[in-house]
């Protein structure tokens, strides 16, 4: 397994040569006191390499190759005049490396991401924290919002998570006999908790890495629904079957797009440089519609592939990029609709459970940003409590460039709201703490065909580790060597293994570039990423 020659390289990445040490005898007589908002559960130990078999309504794990760890199960009480609870669980390494690392859940999602607390915490010896967000449920379930249960959706929307910090970090103090050093957080999609924090509590983390983050709920719900209607219903004329999509669509993208860069791979390294015409494909008298685009097709196209604007020109969110096709119809141009988008609306927001994608206007979306449901919004660009003296917090954002739930143009946005902050409040350079790392190809977070390995959540446990842990090709060892040796990343080496799965080997290597610069090809073998360079 790739945990094992990973764990040989903890020494280099985290110094686990400075680690304190947790054993059975400690974890099952822990018994922690002064939690404040927080009541203990229990404490269960598991030795190295026995299984580990946990699972709840959003996430689970079953392993066997874990190094020895305790794991804490709190209660969160979080509005003592409601009765309202949260689960959260702290993860205690045998061989802890002095930090803690608080991961993220992903959509409405209700349970402790037990997935990400053993694929990344554990294995690479940091002290993990996770919550429900004080709800169990899936991630597409919004049914336990509402209507009108407005505490749950506080706890959903940052309350959960700020506590459930609090009450772990003080749970590491007293099983170690020592405070961490450093405070992490690392989050795909519901990455937004840790833009959230940054904005709100900037105290509670030293370094944070999020990915593609619903940061802007009420926005991306908005556009979530947009995106839908420009499809729906499968029976309408400017609807694409999933046949389309992969096999029309995606071939003409990439006949007019991959070479743009210099190289044909599969891959469209910046996107915005494409600007793909769908009129090739026109439908011919005679020809086979299911080979071509009718008009409404077309249309439709251009909208999808459009920033959405309102009719007063109001920027909403922007659009699908090209190069992620085969995946948009799994997205939000497919036959179903998001229910995630549906759930909002309908149990936060209008406290309608019948609402419909097709009863959706703008109107409702000025009442969603008036509301702003849990204060989930994490869009306020003035990051200088965290990033200035003396805190000097540090923040990596990542991005797929074939995301198909939610737009990297999203991700670009809110940077450039920041770095607009930076300048005209400030004497403070954006470089010194917040980088932005687009990837070409990748779908949400993981997957698609691009170097889609690098060490954050949900990749690994899907089967693509990173390739070292490092600070050159893992994004969590790049933010620690950030904060504490003061080393920012200009790029960060990413793998793909063939299928996406690194049991069967290497497919190739890339660089990841901060944003504004861009990948290169130099010349060389395309599968080796020193073929590439970024500008």
């Amino acid at each position: 397994m790739y945990l094992t020659t990973a764990l040989a390289l903890l020494g280099i990445a985290f110094g686990v040569a400075g680690t304190s040490t947790g054993s059975h005898s400690a974890c099952v007589s822990f018994s922690p006191s002064s939690l404040g908002d927080a009541t203990f559960s229990g404490a269960t130990h598991y030795a190295a390499n026995t299984r580990v078999n946990i699972s709840n309504a959003y996430s689970s794990i079953d392993v066997s190759n874990l190094p020895g760890f305790c794991r804490v199960e709190l209660v969160i009480t979080t509005n003592a005049t409601a009765g309202s609870t949260a689960l959260t669980e702290v993860w205690l390494p045998d061989e802890w490396n002095g930090r803690v690392l608080t991961v993220g859940n992903g959509g409405l999602a209700g349970g402790v991401t037990v997935t990400e607390l053993g694929h990344v915490a554990i294995p690479q010896g940091f002290a993990g924290i996770s919550t429900n967000t004080g709800h169990d449920g899936n991630t597409d379930d919004g049914d336990w919002a509402g209507p009108h249960n407005d505490n749950a959706i506080v706890d959903w929307g940052w309350r959960a998570l700020h506590l459930s910090v609090l009450a772990g970090r003080e749970v590491v103090e007293q099983y170690y006999r020592a405070p961490a050093k450093k405070s992490y957080y690392l989050g795909c999609s519901t990455g937004r908790q840790g833009l959230k924090e940054v904005q709100d509590f900037p105290e509670d983390f030293d370094g944070v890495v999020v990915g593609s983050p619903a940061n802007w709920q009420t926005h991306l719900q908005a556009w979530s629904v947009h995106m839908n209607l420009n499809t729906e219903p499968s029976t309408s004329p400017h609807f694409m079957t999933e046949d389309m999509w992969s096999n029309v669509i995606a071939p003409e993208v990439m006949r007019q797009c991959d070479e743009l860069d210099g190289l044909k791979d599969g891959i469209i390294n910046d996107p915005r440089i494409c600007s793909f015409r769908p009129e090739t494909l026109t439908c011919r008298p005679g020809q086979n519609a299911s080979t071509c685009l009718t008009k409404d097709q077309i249309g439709a196209l251009h909208r999808i592939y459009a920033d959405y604007y309102e009719a007063d020109q109001t920027y909403v969110f922007g659009g699908y990029y090209p190069g992620g096709e085969t995946e948009y119809y799994h997205g939000l141009v497919g036959k179903q609709h998001f229910a995630i988008a549906t759930n909002y609306f309908g149990f936060m927001v209008l406290n309608d459970t019948n609402f419909t994608i097709h009863d959706y206007n703008a109107t409702v979306l000025e009442v969603a940003d008036e509301i702003d449901p849990g204060q989930a919004n994490a869009i306020n660009p003035n990051l200088t409590a965290f990033a200035g003296p003396p805190h000097n917090g540090k923040l990596i954002q990542y991005v797929g460039w074939a995301d198909q739930l939610i737009s990297p143009g999203n991700s670009v946005h809110y940077y450039e709201t920041v770095h607009e902050f930076t300048l005209a409040n400030t004497t403070m350079d954006i470089d010194d703490y917040y980088r932005l790392f687009l990837v070409p190809g990748m779908n949400h977070c993981h997957g698609g065909f691009a170097a889609n390995a690098f060490g954050s959540v949900e990749q690994a446990s899907n089967d693509n580790p990173p390739l070292s842990f490092d600070p050159q090709h893992n994004i969590l060892a790049a933010i620690v060597r950030w904060v504490e040796q003061g080393v920012a990343p200009d790029s960060i080496i990413a793998a793909n293994y063939k299928d996406n799965n690194f049991t069967n080997g290497v497919g190739f290597t890339r660089p990841l570039c901060r944003y504004p610069s861009t990948i290169r090809y130099r010349g060389g073998d395309p599968h080796n990423a020193g073929s590439f360079y970024c500008a």
